[in-house]
């Protein structure tokens, strides 16, 4: 399977921007949708933003779209998500990871995962 490594996290305050980088190991990431996760302390992995592996298609939650956006290079095998107008409430760990519907908010269609990289937004 396909290994993912997150980077990108950090420390912002509100209303700051943030970008997020997946880089994945082998060029058989292109054939795969990708997504973006987050999980809040004692809360659930919920859907973020996911892309089609052509990257014309496009999904976000609701209360990430205006201020996130998400972008793939397969070329370079990597996957972005440009965060926007931070909020505290986007505060996570947030996820890559690599699947077969693209758009899903289901994990189970997710084959790969990265370990996460902590964002988070201060007051």
């Amino acid at each position: 399977q396909v290994q993912l490594v997150e980077s990108g996290g950090g420390l912002v305050q509100a209303g700051g921007s943030l970008r997020l980088s997946c880089a994945a190991s082998d060029h058989t990431f292109s054939a795969y949708a990708s997504g973006w996760f987050r999980q809040a302390p004692g809360k659930e992995r919920d859907f973020v933003a996911g892309i089609s592996w052509s990257g014309i298609s496009t999904y976000y939650v609701d209360s990430v779209k205006g201020r996130f956006t998400i972008s793939r290079d397969n070329a370079k095998n990597t996957v972005s998500m440009q965060m926007n107008s931070l909020k505290p409430e986007d505060t996570a760990v947030y996820y890559c990871a690599a699947g077969l519907v693209a758009g899903s908010t289901s994990l189970t269609d997710y084959v790969s995962w990265g370990q996460g990289t902590q964002v988070t937004v201060s007051s």
